[in-house]
This record gives structure tokens, sequence and C-alpha cells, in this order.
């Protein structure tokens, strides 16, 4: 008897801080949800020492009289849930009343918050109450967190470098401030500003601030919707990518989540249009009623559970890929300016800046504040190509008209129109032609075949030879005609026409390797579109291979009656251009 205790409140909350505050970032995360909770429009956050010394968040939120701000630092006492009602509508960022006590007990805190009258100043330090006293009335509330983990040297010998943590706490922030766009977000480091947006309530402009204008001008605006959910944001164009997946930026009803099925979802919407290892910056507000998702799966309130999940994921993909259907996407080469160029004036600094924003089309904001125009299937989004055309049939952007005069390298078909000029890469152009070739003759074969002057017999190991048995019928419904021949080994008699004539052998053993690495997630969608991509490869035309100028104009033809005539099947541009306005400035007849 007595061994079964209830641990006092200061261990239950370092215990609590083991999942709430794992990093520095964490506590900016919770802090900062607070502020915006609290209604502020202005959110500023200090750090040194990226957060290990000091983190301090100032707001201009509705404040706390003194008996709340006492009351903030009790286990799970909080001002947003109020019944078990309302976990199934959850609106805020914070509910869990957990974080405050939890970021004392491992800290020294200090607290200063009014409501507009007296104002009221606490200190704690390991959540323990050391100073309570009247304060400024500023409206809003200023939280200041000292010497993170001193009492727990363990979680501190465990945190990253220093560089390692501020980049966690910058990613976190510049997430908010795209959440909020309409909150003026300041973020310092060492007195060092490393972000202060304006509250104008324009996306774009935050994310010119984030990524810069070159990343911002490449965006193009989403805007999709169904009975459950409505996707607006930015996505960029093919061009513009990322080594690292955190750039896939979603937010649901405003509040930063990760969740691995949705990013997978927009990732293969980009399919074949970038390289697989590359990813793209996307923005996206997933608006939904409270009650369609469960944010109250995980303490760090990232995760987050769907209703009609399959739903949401097909709706993304479908408004990305009609947003890049309709966008003309050929590289431009722009010749950057020469940073080393003395400038005497301010004048005429601003002078060359205002050239350079007439030349590159710089971003006008504005247009983003316009209704964007409804198209089919309920899909929605902004179009603001120039100079091209949309194919009426398919409301699709489609290539310009351009002509070949030659031929560079032996790799790239140098083309020109009244817009410029045209470097094609022949391999990656025929690559993209015969992977959309293969796929429809994968999803629709036709019942030509061609038999084999002399059959073809291959042997494969025991554990291989199983897996295309188990997968024949995939190949017969293909108009292949195979069938077991001895140990181990198959016969192949006929194979469908599509397949190129000298190439025979070597297209069907690769098919069949497509089917012995799908083994374990075998689908008929993965191995069309595995055999494709690399039929489509194998088959191309090689480098250093001269082909003549009507060779080229087929090529180029075909090209531009592809469904995306712009990237390889690995997501390597086939086209790029050079505007006639960045060919006179690269020989000095534009300045």
């Amino acid at each position: 008897m007595g061994k079964v205790k209830v641990m006092d409140d200061i261990l239950a909350n370092k215990i609590s801080a083991g999942e709430v505050v794992e990093k520095c970032v964490s506590v900016v995360k919770e802090l900062v949800e607070n502020s915006v909770d609290a209604g502020a429009s202005e959110i500023k956050i200090e750090v040194k020492d990226a957060g290990t010394k000091l983190i301090k968040v100032i707001d201009n939120g509705t404040g706390m009289d003194h008996d709340d701000a006492l009351m903030a630092f009790q286990r799970h006492a909080t001002s947003k849930l109020l019944d078990e009602m309302g976990l199934f509508r959850i609106s805020s960022l914070g509910f869990r009343g957990e974080a405050l006590p939890s970021i004392a007990s491992v800290s020294e805190v200090i607290l200063k918050t009014s409501t507009g009258e007296v104002g009221t100043r606490l200190e704690l330090k390991g959540g323990k109450l050391t100073k309570d006293e009247v304060s400024d009335a500023r409206r809003g509330t200023e939280v200041t967190v000292k010497n993170l983990f001193y009492n727990t040297p363990a979680r501190l010998k465990y945190l990253n470098s220093l560089y390692s943590e501020l980049a966690n706490v910058c990613e976190y922030v510049n997430k908010m401030a795209l959440s909020y766009p309409e909150k003026k977000f300041t973020l310092i480091s060492d007195d060092k500003v490393l972000l202060n947006t304006d509250a104008s309530g324009n996306l774009l402009k935050v994310i010119k601030e984030i990524y810069g204008l070159d990343v911002a001008r490449k965006m193009k605006k989403i805007s999709v919707f169904n009975d459950d959910y409505d996707v607006d944001g930015f996505i960029s164009l093919p061009e513009v990518t990322r080594s690292s997946r955190s750039h896939m930026i979603t937010l649901v009803n405003n509040r930063v989540v990760k969740n691995v099925e949705l990013n997978r979802a927009i990732n293969d919407a980009y399919h074949t249009y970038k390289p697989e290892t590359r990813y793209p910056i996307v923005v996206l507000n997933i608006t939904t009623d409270p009650s369609l998702v469960d944010v109250n799966v995980h303490p760090s309130k990232l995760d987050i559970k769907f209703s009609n999940f399959d739903d949401l994921k097909e709706l993304i993909k479908k408004g990305i890929k009609n947003v890049l259907d309709k966008a003309l996407l050929i590289p431009k080469i722009e010749k950057k300016e020469n940073l080393e160029q003395p400038i005497k004036t301010k004048v005429q600094q601003l002078n060359l800046e205002r050239q350079n924003v007439i030349s590159s089309n710089e971003i006008d904001y504005s247009i983003f504040d316009e209704p964007v125009m409804e198209v089919n299937d309920d899909i929605t989004s902004y179009n603001e190509e120039e100079n091209v055309k949309p194919n009426e049939e398919n409301k699709k952007i489609i290539m310009p008209e351009m002509y070949p005069v030659g031929l560079a390298k032996g790799t790239y078909i140098i083309c020109h129109n009244e817009l410029g000029l045209y470097m094609i890469d022949q391999h990656a152009a025929k690559e993209r032609i015969n992977y959309e070739g293969y796929l429809k003759a994968f999803g629709n074969p036709k019942s030509d075949s061609i038999k084999m002057l002399i059959p073809l017999t291959l042997e494969f190991p025991s554990n291989e030879f199983i897996i295309i048995k188990q997968n024949i019928n995939v190949l017969k419904d293909m108009h292949f005609d195979i069938e077991e021949s001895g140990i181990n080994s198959f016969v192949i008699k006929e194979h469908p026409t599509w397949i190129k004539e000298g190439y025979e052998e070597e297209s069907i053993k690769r098919i069949l390797e497509v089917i012995i690495s799908e083994e374990k997630n075998f689908t008929i969608e993965k191995f069309r579109e595995k055999a494709a991509i690399m039929l489509s490869c194998k088959m191309a035309i090689k480098a250093n291979t001269n082909i003549s100028i009507e060779e080229m104009e087929a090529l180029i033809d075909d090209l531009r009656r592809c469904d995306n005539p712009y990237t390889c099947p690995h997501g390597r541009p086939t086209t790029i251009f050079y505007s006639n306005y960045e060919l006179e400035k690269m020989f000095k007849r534009a300045m």
C-alpha cells in the first residue's frame, strides 16, 4: 500500500515538456500561436543564440488580467476549449493548455501582459513563481524565455547546432507569415532582422519576402473547391524546385500542418514536370469546417486527420495539373545585371531597378486581388500568360510555332520565331513524345501484334520467374504471346506492333525488369508508367546524333502535340527560351 502517488505539478510539467518543448522552435511555436489566438495584428519574435539564451515574443493582442495571467501557468488551463463538444470543432491554434506550464518548468520565464488597464508582470524559474508585480498598461503580451533547458541538461545536450536550431525557427516563422499575410511578423536573431512582413494581406508579397523576387515571379495562383474543401494559394512553375519537401507548405484553416499523404499528392501532381528528387515550392491554405478535421492527434498539433481525404487529394492534384496545363512552361533565360558595376547616384539606381522591373515583367500584385475565372469540373485558376493563346479545344496553353535553323553540339536544335530564340534538347523531346505514345499504347493496347521470326527464350532465377508468372496476364493483355518453357524460362513468340524494330529483345527484357522491380507494390498503373518511362528513354534519339532539318521539323510538330511538351518524363526541360529583349541586352543593343 502507498506505492502509487500523484506526482506534483512541477514534475508533471517537466514530463509534459518532453513532448511539447522538444527544441527552441517548439517554444517559438507555442508562444506565437498564443499571440495569434489573442487576435494580435503585430507579432515580434526575438532570439539570441538561436533561442537557447533568449526567446522573446511581443504582441498587441487582447492581453490578460492578473488572475488570468496566474492561471495560464496551471496545467490544462485554457480559454480556448471549454467543453467536450468543443474538441470536435477546434478553431484556435492552441487548445491543450500545456504550453506555458511546460515551458516554464524548463526555463526562466518573464510574462508582461495587460488588457489596456493595469498591467501584470510575473517571473517564474523552473515552474515556480518568484515575482508578481504591477507592470505598464500597454495592451498585449510580452513573454521572455531565458536559459531554456537549464535544469534538464540532458535535453540541452541533445539540441542540434545553433545554426540548425535557428533554421528551424526561421522555417516556422516563415510558415506562420504565409498563414497570416494580414498580420505583421518580425523575426530578429542576435539583433539582425531576418523577416519583416508588411501585413498587407497579399500572400504573394510574403512569398517575395521569404523566397525573393525571382521565385515570386514564377508562382502561379491556384483556387479550387468541392463540397467540403476550398484550396487557395500559389504553386511554383516546375523550373522552380528545391531539394527538400519542406517547401511544400500546407495550411488547414491557417494552421501549419505536416501530412505525408498530402505532400505526396502535391508531388504526384508534378509527375514528369520535374525531376523525381526535386520538390516544388507550394503554399496551399485548405479551408474547411473544423468538424471535418481532427488536430488532436499529437501534442505538436502538426499532424492532422481529414474526413473525405481521398476527395481532397484528388481536388489538389486536379487543381495543380489544371494550372500547369494552362501555363507556358518553357524556362526563360535572363541576363543578370553585373552587381559589381558601380552605380554613381541613388537616382541612377532607382532608374536601373525600374528598367529591370519593366523588362522582367515584375509581379503586379494587384492582379491577384481580382476574381479568378471558373473553368470546367469546379477547377479555378488564374491565367496570366501573354503572347501564347490557349488551345480552344482543351483550354491548354500550347507551345508557340518555332522554326528550326540548325543543330548545336549534335544535341540541341536551334529554333526561332518573332518572340525570340529557342533551344530544344532533341533527346529529351523525343523521350516526351515516346513516353506519351507508350503510355497510350499500354492503356489502350491494339490487337495488332507481330510474330517473331525466331521466338525469344529468356531464363530467370526462380524468384523472378515466380513474379513474372504471377503477372503474366498483364503481358498477354498487351498482346504479348508469352508462355512457360521449361524450368524458370519463358518463350515469347509475338509482341505488340509499337515495339521498335531492331530493339525487340532489349525492349521485352526491360519490360520484364519493370514487373520484377515492382514486385511488392505492383499495380497496372505503376507498371505502365515505369515501362513507358524506361522505353521512352531507350528509344529516344541519342546525344551527338545529327538529324536533318526535315527531321527537326517533324520532331517539333510531334512535341507540340504532346499533352506536356515542356519536360521529358524525368522532369528535365525539353525547351529553353531567349527573348528578343534578353538577346539584345546580351549584345548591348538594349541598355
